[in-house]
């Protein structure tokens, strides 16, 4: 199983080869070819899966005179983040190809460039190695916000690229943090032996760096600002990626290497992390009920989300980080939804305002019913995807902290009353407000291609939320056991 497992990363990177070499039509649909054959290769990872700590695994020597490997592997904590991240990255593709949007095949290629970038951070199991594919997705995510996004795009890209490179250049630091008071960047080993070789002391050091530089790529509260201007001028497939997946390389290293690699320096700023989970949700919450642009909201949406994962995170309990991935799943699903939505919405009716939108069930019933769907979901609506991941946090607060934690859950809970009420006061604006004359009627055949497009992120999210089992009991394993112990 080797080779499926290099191929997850192998045949994205030959599919955006292929749309750079023939920029055409043609050359779009052979990437996305390979885009296809990248989710069966990421799905059918389980099959044949070792009993050791890792399902499968690939380690070769890289750079030898460093003593550098190139090691990758997958377990029950990356699977899902592998899978969801093949699987949006096809669905982009296939809309960029419905939409007929200009220069397709080089924004595929792109696309493609990203998903090999946010896939191998995944699958690293070397720290070096999980730096270099970090860095991959800096560039190409750069350029679809600067060449297709809106009319303040190339600001919005800058500021992108200038807060990225403040957390790469933390996130350096701290490898060299790591690597040089253990003398291993394996990550396997170092989990294993909770950052044996450091101190506890140099491993707060190495958090404090790592933990900032994640936070600003999740985005965390306060280090989010560079998120809205990213949302709003990126093109639909640039905030699908940026909010499905991408956000989700910062608190996957926030579990796989923050908690697994410098155990004791998350313990020692456990309580500033809850301080920081629950200030993002309540204030996420809050700036999302002043917002009058429909994606700076789902954008700002974005911060509390991130915040409940955080919550989940800072219990270090097995609880609270299995919420936290199974939040991590969900709103990938639910977020990636709502930007496709958005996205069709803005290009029928040339505008996100709030205040000029209204009406939308009456000229196009199928996107206002999919849009009241992924409201919902996102506000947590028991019985689908949203509702587990929250849910479960604030029930590990309660269980793991003190009288201080009861606060922190309560306040938690008070954030998801706030999103309820900033989607409802959204739905109520856009699908069932006046009728706004920025709104006019919508071809049937232009939305029944979206909706189809839209399918699988719709039965993922009621599947995962009626059995919400067939994600929490893959997460289990020895890696997260030694991750939460």
């Amino acid at each position: 199983m080797t080779f499926v497992l290099l191929s997850t990363v192998v045949l994205p990177t030959l599919g955006g080869l292929v749309a750079m070499a023939v920029r055409n039509r043609v050359g779009a649909w052979i990437a996305t070819g390979f885009a296809v054959a990248a989710v069966v290769a990421a799905a059918v990872l389980p099959v044949a899966a070792s009993d050791g700590p890792l399902w499968h695994r690939f380690d070769v020597p890289w750079v030898e005179p460093l003593g550098l490997r190139f090691d990758l592997g997958v377990d029950g904590i990356s699977y899902p983040l592998i899978v969801l991240t093949a699987g949006l990255t096809v669905l982009c593709c296939l809309h960029v190809l419905v939409t007929d949007t200009p220069r397709g095949a080089q924004l595929i290629a792109l696309l493609l460039a990203v998903e090999v970038g946010i896939v191998g951070v995944f699958l690293s199991m070397n720290l070096v190695v999980f730096f270099v594919f970090f860095e991959v997705v800096l560039l190409p995510m750069y350029a679809i916000i600067a060449f297709w996004g809106g009319a303040n795009r190339r600001h919005a890209a800058v500021k992108f690229a200038l807060y990225t490179l403040l957390g790469s250049l933390l996130l350096l630091v701290g490898v060299f943090v790591v690597v040089s008071g253990t003398g291993t960047g394996d990550i396997v080993a170092l989990t294993q032996s909770r950052g044996a070789g450091m101190s506890d002391r140099t491993q707060l050091l190495a958090f404090a760096l790592l933990g900032v530089g994640f936070a600003i790529k999740s985005p965390l509260w306060p280090l989010h600002t560079w998120l809205p201007d990213a949302h709003t001028e990126a093109p639909t497939v640039g905030s699908v990626m940026l909010a499905g997946v991408l956000l989700k390389m910062g608190t996957y290293g926030l579990i796989r290497v923050g908690l697994g690699v410098t155990p004791a320096g998350v313990e020692a700023a456990q309580g500033v992390l809850t301080v920081l989970a629950v200030a993002a949700i309540i204030v996420g919450g809050l700036v999302c009920l002043a917002q009058t642009e429909l994606k700076r909201l789902i954008a700002y949406s974005s911060v509390g989300h991130m915040g409940f994962v955080l919550l989940g995170i800072a219990t270090l309990s097995s609880v609270g980080v299995n919420a936290a991935l199974y939040g991590n799943i969900a709103h990938g699903l639910i977020t990636g939804l709502l930007f496709f939505l958005v996205g069709a919405i803005k290009d029928t009716t040339g505008t996100g305002d709030l205040d000029r939108l209204g009406g939308l069930r009456d000229v196009a019933p199928r996107l206002a019913g999919v849009l009241g769907f992924a409201a919902l979901a996102s506000l947590g609506l028991p019985g689908l995807a949203g509702f587990w991941g929250e849910a479960f946090t604030v029930y590990a607060a309660f269980d793991v902290f003190d009288d201080w934690g009861a606060v922190a859950a309560v306040l938690a809970a008070l954030g998801a009353a706030l999103a309820a009420a900033y989607l409802l006061r959204m739905l109520r604006k856009v699908s069932h407000g006046p009728p706004s004359t920025a709104v006019s009627p919508v071809d049937d055949a232009t939305t029944t291609s979206q909706v189809v497009l839209w399918a699988p992120l719709v039965l993922a999210i009621v599947a995962f939320g009626i059995m919400p089992w067939v994600l929490l009991d893959g997460f289990t394993g020895d890696l997260l056991e030694w991750i939460t112990r």
